[in-house]
């Protein structure tokens, strides 16, 4: 039988960042720890109210309302992927809670058979070099420029901007893009619904006359036939997040995958396992693949975000995360697990492949944890 305990994790940023969602200035952030014969595994999850429709407390009910279940049910893995098919509306509810339990017990299990959580699942390990995204909040044409220069003194080659729907505010940050001699192709943008319908998303997008590589969840979740409209004007693909969070969407996604680009965040996706199950079956269809992040992510989902680009192969485009303490005061594990120059993190210097669990040594500040 295991043991679990749940904590809130707050650790502050080094600068606030602002999209059109929402501003923070520190994580939000669930935190699990399970204990088993002296061996422990430890997992986190980012609830958002805007993004999974999750907050701190909700998260804290559904872990309070299932722990002793969970404590003397899940012995093996085919426990817990059976508790996931007969609790799907559940963990739709709340995905992110419940990634911060699964990944714990992966962690856990992967430890107790001394094996790599990759290896335990029997998906692609996570070798060679992972090459991330610079991505840049909605701030003033100070701090962006300045940001967006430090980004191209370490040799980054791919941005992801937050767009503000205003068109001067939005002009400005293009031209600065053009000046630090970016390439049009290789920046994308996240409009975080920022649009009622597709005739003014387009209108914004066309006047701003820049060929994004693609453009993230312009108008309301969901609104597939918005989004189909948008590509069709723009010739941009539309990257889905908020409209993508489970595998039976993907069969909306049929009729034509050439418009589409998937971002699996396994916080969002409710997990691990269902994030593979999300990335077997856009592969199926060919979909391009981003592996993306919540913004305050330790280096906890890091190492699954690693899992999920990896098992993504070929399809993978673009990846999004691994800041460690160049966004957070102090991460939970040393090394963190964050980019280097040109964006990228050599998983074969960490050892990730050849570690059992998740393969990083977790020792938090216990000061930044609160029990639940």
């Amino acid at each position: 039988m295991s043991s679990l305990a749940f904590y809130r994790v707050a650790i502050p940023f080094r600068q606030r960042f602002k999209h059109g969602s929402a501003e923070r200035s520190h994580t939000q952030a669930v935190w699990v720890e399970v204990v088993r014969d002296g061996v422990t595994g430890v997992g986190e999850g980012c609830p958002r109210e805007y993004v999974t429709g999750e907050s701190l407390e909700t998260a804290e009910r559904f872990l309070m309302a299932h722990r002793r279940t969970w404590e003397s049910d899940f012995e093996t893995l085919d426990d817990m992927t059976t508790w996931i098919e007969e609790h799907e509306s559940v963990v739709d509810a709340n995905p992110a809670a419940w990634c911060a339990v699964e990944l714990a017990y992966l962690d856990l299990f992967g430890r107790e058979h001394g094996q790599s959580v990759e290896e335990f699942l029997d998906v692609p390990p996570v070798r060679g070099s992972f090459r991330y995204t610079a991505v840049v909040g909605d701030s003033d044409n100070e701090t962006f420029d300045a940001i967006v220069g430090r980004y191209r003194q370490m040799g980054f080659a791919d941005f992801k901007l937050k767009l503000s729907g205003d068109m001067d505010r939005d002009r400005e940050k293009l031209a600065l893009m053009r000046k630090h001699e970016v390439p049009e192709n290789q920046v994308r943008v996240d409009a975080n619904n920022l649009w009622v319908d597709p005739e003014e998303a387009v209108r914004h997008l066309t006047a701003l006359d820049f060929a994004f590589f693609g453009i993230e969840e312009p108008v309301a979740v969901g609104q597939l036939d918005a989004l189909r409209e948008i590509h069709r004007r723009t010739g941009c693909r539309i990257i889905l997040d908020e409209s993508l969070v489970r595998a039976r969407q993907v069969e909306l996604l049929l009729p034509d995958p050439e418009t589409w680009i998937s971002n699996v965040r396994v916080s969002k996706m409710g997990g691990v396992v269902r994030s593979l199950d999300v990335l077997a079956r856009t592969g199926e269809l060919g979909l391009p693949v981003i592996v993306g992040a919540q913004v305050g992510e330790t280096s906890l989902l890091t190492r699954a975000g690693l899992l999920a680009a990896a098992a993504a192969g070929e399809s993978l485009v673009g990846q999004e995360g691994a800041f460690g303490t160049f966004l957070l005061e102090r991460d939970v594990c040393e090394p963190p697990l964050m980019f280097g120059p040109g964006g990228a993190l050599d998983a074969d210097a960490l050892g990730l492949a050849s570690r059992p669990g998740l393969g990083i040594d977790i020792t938090p500040d216990r000061s930044v944890l609160q029990p639940m």
